[in-house]
């Protein structure tokens, strides 16, 4: 059983999604660290996805990386899609601009320690921006985006530990095999979408707070109601006694079971994909 009194609880934004959309599963998964073996598709792609993040890491800190595009025929063609449409971001031609490939910051937030990991960070005297980088096939919509704690998280995190202003500060998601080509989705911050996090966090984290009190006591976090789409792709859907509505499938080909399967490690918050 998790006790809480002694230290922090860390959450990333894939704790915070999972937690919103369903808080049993939230308890499986964190609490109980139950989890089941990843589908074989997925685990594939995962792999991709981590040699890229590697791959512009290296890039970002100016260390060779004429091997891993040797090595691999996509990440060259990745690589030379940024060269194409977005240079500035693999060149660094101001050197007063700051540039940090996987940025970790970490904001005391009520009982509980926010964490993000940013894939690049890159700010000067005016703005920052927040680069993150996404290898699944084919790009959310920009509401689903803009809902998802990830873009709420990481633009909260920043604004609340830096003197930028929210209005100075951006994140974009750059898509590297979306349909054949590079994509990218940006969001502009401001101040009234920074109280609205802030009141987001607060609402959900003191409902946390609460059930967190009650699992302590041998009581269960809340399901969703019957019915609910959350139970179609879960691997708990069983143990919920929800598998007579639910296929109980993990598929790489649907979204909201590759949601699922990139919250399984408590201690693991590498952004991949959505």
């Amino acid at each position: 059983m998790l006790s809480t009194s002694t230290q922090l609880l860390r959450l990333s934004q894939g704790q915070l999604n999972l937690l919103e959309r369903c808080p049993r599963q939230f308890q499986h998964t964190y609490l109980q660290q139950l989890n089941s073996p990843l589908n074989p598709e997925y685990q594939e792609g995962q792999t991709l996805g981590s040699r890229f993040h590697r791959l512009m890491q290296q890039q970002t800190m100016g260390l060779p990386i004429e091997s891993f595009l040797q090595e691999d025929a996509q990440l060259q063609s990745w690589m030379k899609a940024f060269a194409d449409a977005a240079p500035e971001i693999l060149t660094d031609a101001n050197s007063e601009t700051f540039r940090d490939s996987e940025h970790y910051r970490t904001l005391h937030f009520s009982d509980y320690l926010l964490t993000v990991i940013y894939d690049l960070l890159i700010a000067d005297n005016l703005q920052a921006q927040i680069l993150d980088w996404k290898t699944s096939p084919k790009p959310p919509n920009k509401r689903y985006l803009e809902k998802n704690w990830q873009t709420r998280l990481y633009l909260y995190v920043l604004g609340e530990t830096s003197e930028y202003p929210p209005e100075n500060i951006s994140m974009t998601y750059w898509f590297v095999q979306s349909e054949g080509k590079l994509q990218s989705i940006k969001f502009s911050y401001n101040t009234a979408a920074h109280e609205q996090t802030a009141k987001k966090l607060w609402e959900l984290l003191s409902k946390l707070t609460n059930w967190l009190e009650g699992y302590q006591q041998g009581e269960q976090f809340p399901q969703v109601a019957l019915g609910n789409k959350a139970c179609e792709y879960c691997q708990f859907a069983t143990r919920c006694d929800r598998a007579q509505t639910s296929t109980n499938i993990i598929s790489a080909a649907n979204p909201a079971s590759n949601i699922d399967n990139t919250l399984l490690n408590v201690g693991s918050i590498q952004e991949v994909s959505l």
